[in-house]
């Protein structure tokens, strides 16, 4: 019975209250970062509430959005981060609960068919609880940076981005490693505000390059168990490496070990890399993996984010630069 009741509750607001809600629209009025505005409520609510799914308790929890976007915040980047990026982050946070809405409005989300979203990283956003948060961080970080992420989803409050009208899929990962790529060379289609950016500012970034080594025998055998036939010798194995293809943003699109062919993607999984921009050298035994930036390169950069944010942009140009032709859009019940 919870399943069903839940399932009702998901389809009144996905049919009935999200047309409400979707848009008013043409560019809002962004107001200067050097006047920031003061929350006051210790709890940001909303009328619009989202059915949530925790995977690590098995329960589905019924949240206000914004309530549900201040954690989704606090879990997805850094509260050190400038006040402009994390305004940044929750539009996109915001932006993606709504169009995951659209998305399942007629249909059940096969992966958690009671809830709309869920807590796990893995396939939506990484939501955590305070509880979680003062365990993770500590109470003082609760004190120095709860009010911060506070007001940054109360400054942006009800605003999502839309390209025609209709709610965008905003992806986003930590690093792009000095570029985003297209969202058709990592994933299947292409998305006409998910392009190939410049994106200059990451150079705080701990994950910005990163090695791995691996010993041949592991990297020869590991490939095995994937590939069975696969022909991969030890033995001059420089020369049956070769990367085939690369992407707008720099990271491998086809590289050929021995006589098979693997996406770059497949690479960075097979061997838990941070990204599919990598490079590969022999240094005696081993297999070295050098790569750049960490996620899978599409949309907005997080430490790009932040390093525009400190160059004085706005979250408003942050969106506009990572998410091609967008507009700013306020839902209807925020006016």
């Amino acid at each position: 019975m919870k399943g069903i009741f839940f399932a009702i509750i998901t389809f009144i607001i996905s049919t009935l209250l999200i047309p409400l809600f979707i848009l008013s629209s043409c560019d809002i009025n962004v107001p200067s970062r050097d006047k920031p505005r003061r929350v006051e409520e210790n709890i940001i609510e909303s009328d619009l509430k989202i059915t949530v799914l925790n995977h690590e308790t098995n329960e589905v929890m019924e949240l206000f959005l914004e309530e549900y976007i201040a954690n989704v915040v606090a879990a997805e980047m850094p509260a050190a981060f400038d006040i402009e990026a994390l305004k940044a982050q929750a539009v996109a946070a915001r932006t993606y609960a709504i169009w995951k809405m659209m998305a399942f409005k007629d249909r059940e989300n096969p992966q958690h068919p009671e809830a709309v979203l869920c807590t796990s990283h893995t396939h939506c956003q990484e939501w955590l609880s305070m509880e979680d948060l003062r365990e993770r961080h500590g109470r003082l970080w609760m004190y120095n940076y709860w009010d911060k992420i506070q007001e940054a989803v109360e400054d942006t409050r009800g605003i999502i981005m839309t390209y025609n009208m209709e709610p965008i899929e905003p992806l986003y990962h930590s690093t792009s490693g000095g570029r985003t790529e297209n969202a058709e060379d990592v994933f299947s289609n292409a998305k006409p505000y998910l392009k190939s950016v410049a994106s200059p500012y990451e150079e705080r970034s701990p994950v910005l390059t990163d090695t791995k080594s691996v010993a041949i025998n592991d990297f020869i055998n590991t490939l095995k168990s994937q590939r069975n036939a696969i022909d991969l010798r030890e033995r001059n194995l420089t020369s049956q490496i070769q990367i085939i293809e690369r992407s707008a943003g720099g990271r491998v699109k086809r590289v050929k070990i021995g006589n098979e062919e693997f996406t770059g993607s497949e690479v960075r999984q097979i061997f838990d890399l941070r990204s599919a921009n990598f490079t590969i050298e022999i240094r005696e035994n081993n297999i070295i993996f050098t790569t750049r930036g960490y996620g899978h390169g599409v949309g907005m950069s997080q430490w790009g984010a932040n390093g525009m944010a400190e160059q004085g942009h706005n979250y408003e140009e942050i969106l506009k630069h990572y998410y091609q032709g967008i507009t700013l859009s306020k839902l209807k019940s925020y006016q």
